[in-house]
């Protein structure tokens, strides 16, 4: 008997805001079997459990209807099933939503959901929601659901799902599911995979990266895959692009879902061809018996004020604003705030040009339970120094009166007590059992490091120059993976770029718990640093919450570099 043909998975959204074209792009582009959009992250579940608390009819991603307008004719069209997690906290009535919407315009769409995740909210908090699986999306598309939407699924279930159910998969098919784990990792955030936000960006034609097109991935039915996207569109994928993605928001080698646990130490990339990456030899373990789940609250309240400081004595002038605020505040009605934090960005240049040139960032985070405490006591004292302080004296804009920030809390749960189930077209109810074979996590054994790169002379530069990375966040921590293009500079950065390295290059890390994980198959190294972000992104704790940019924090640091290593690196961009 032959193989069955590939199954083409296309992604249209990697987060709840993306490019609102992409679903008619990825339909109308070329050949698909089904369509997958990501809706959710951390944040969003905080901002969908607001939006529920104003309209308990919402708290879904009401963007997703309205690319449907156009999209479920499209797909029916073209006999694409559609499967996306924008039921958010609400997915049987984002399911009913597309069904109302479907009479509207006229298209047979079957409908189906996956719910279960919604877990008793503890007191003081707004969501709590299980990381499901891909098993009830698979049982739902087996019983000829068109459309299925889901509520909070990890991100790659979107992909595990419709695999399993096209090449029948059961839970013991452990490698298969692995390798569509990490296909759907790729896949995930969207444009990531086909050059968006690459390290490398500056090899490649500028005019293709203007409008990378959408990933898609052909499965196998042993669950090897080829990533690539529709011919013609912008961006590009080939093993840096694929590598970066892989390393998004991961941790150690084992890489725990509720349908398998995904060993990314057996990744092996081969490029297929141009714009076409080959991802096989994934190995997969039996999932642990316990689900992520993740629960959000409003943490307090938060104000935010950015001072411009111009031109010369521009840390005496600092010193003055800090001093200044600090006595109108303790001279104010309200308590000064819990938490006062003063950062001042040099992004002055001697003898400028421009006056935003001549002028550095001055910024004011103050957080407290109390709203008083954050609020016209802190925009007061920035209105009434406009007259009193340092000479330039001006704020980036008008000072609020503050805005509750959210806190996002990681737990696990028994993956027997979350109900699981699988809404079917008929309405029919299916209950999805939790795998029954699990095995706790633990570390791998160390990969081994290949044998050291050779002394010899050195020249101080950026990393950047011969590492990509890509950073992430995941709660309060955040991820920064590095990965290198041959053997050499593999043999250089396994050495050299210890954790004790790391943190020297990145002062903010030095207190803090830094953990190093080897992927020798990817010529790459994770680091997951714990604690940097806070209590996560809703909390806003840092100038980069998400930890996007600390990556290419590290890429600027310079370091010795073995001049052999050097030879074809272009030199850096480097403001004077």
């Amino acid at each position: 008997m032959s193989a069955p043909a590939p199954l083409r998975i296309g992604n249209a959204s990697g987060f709840y805001g993306d490019r609102f074209d992409a679903l008619r792009e990825m339909l109308t582009g070329g050949p698909l079997d089904v369509l997958t959009g990501d809706y959710l992250a951390e944040l969003t579940m905080l901002i969908l459990g607001r939006s529920r608390l104003k309209d308990p009819e919402k708290g879904y991603a009401t963007t997703f209807l309205r690319q449907l307008e156009e999209g479920l004719g499209l797909a029916h069209e073209r006999g694409v099933k559609i499967v996306a997690n924008a039921g958010g906290l609400n997915p049987a009535g984002l399911a009913d939503a597309v069904r109302k919407l479907a009479a509207r315009v006229g298209v047979p769409a079957r409908v189906a959901h996956v719910e279960g995740d919604g877990l008793p909210v503890p007191d003081g908090f707004l969501t709590a929601n299980a990381y499901l699986g891909g098993a009830g999306i698979a049982v739902c598309l087996r019983a000829g659901a068109d459309v299925v939407v889901t509520g909070r699924v990890t991100d790659a279930a979107l992909v595990t799902g419709p695999a399993a159910a096209h090449f029948g998969w059961g839970p013991d098919d452990l490698d298969a599911l692995a390798g569509a784990v990490v296909a759907g990792h790729v896949l995930e955030c969207g444009t990531q995979a086909t050059g968006g936000n690459y390290a490398f960006f500056g090899e490649h034609d500028a005019r293709s990266l203007h409008r990378p097109g959408f990933p898609l991935a052909e499965i196998h039915a042993d669950g090897s895959s080829v990533i690539t996207k529709h011919d013609g569109t912008g961006g590009v994928v080939d093993l840096g692009t694929v590598t970066a993605q892989l390393l998004y928001e991961t941790g150690g080698a084992r890489y725990a879902g509720p349908d398998v646990t995904a060993r990314l130490d057996t990744v092996a990339l081969t490029q297929d061809g141009p714009d076409r990456v080959r991802i096989h030899g994934v190995r997969g373990e039996a999932p642990p018996p316990t689900l992520k789940a993740g629960l959000t609250r409003l943490g307090g309240w938060r104000n935010e004020v950015v001072l411009v400081v111009t031109g010369l004595d521009i840390e005496a002038k600092a010193r003055l604003a800090q001093a200044q605020f600090a006595d109108a505040l303790a001279r104010g009605e309200a308590r000064p705030p819990a938490e006062v934090r003063w950062e001042l960005a040099r992004t002055d240049h001697p003898d400028a040009d421009t006056e935003e040139r001549a002028s550095a960032l001055l910024r004011l985070v103050v957080r407290d339970q109390d709203a008083d405490a954050v609020g016209r006591a802190v925009s007061g004292a920035a209105v009434e120094l406009a007259l009193g302080s340092y000479p330039g004296f001006h704020v980036t804009a008008p000072p609020g009166k503050g805005a509750p920030y959210g806190v996002f809390e990681a737990i696990h749960v028994p993956a027997g007590e979350v109900e699981h189930t699988a809404v079917l077209p008929d309405g029919a109810r299916e209950a999805v059992e939790p795998p029954a074979r699990t095995r706790e996590l633990s570390e791998v054994h160390a990969s081994p490091l290949p044998d050291p790169y050779p002394t010899g002379p050195t020249r101080r530069a950026p990393l950047g120059l011969v590492a990509g990375a890509r950073s992430g966040d995941k709660g309060g921590d955040a991820n920064v993976g590095v990965w290198v293009r041959d053997d050499d500079a593999w043999r250089w950065l396994a050495h050299e770029l210890t954790v004790e390295r790391f943190r020297e290059l990145l002062p903010e890390t030095a207190e803090l718990t830094v953990v190093r994980h080897v992927l020798p198959n990817l010529r790459a190294l994770n680091f997951v640093v714990h604690g940097l972000l806070g209590e996560g992104v809703a909390a806003q704790a840092r100038f980069d919450p998400q930890a996007k940019a600390v990556g290419e924090w590290l890429r600027s640091r310079w370091l010795p570099i073995p001049v052999a290593l050097l030879e074809d690196a272009h030199a850096p961009e480097v403001t004077a």
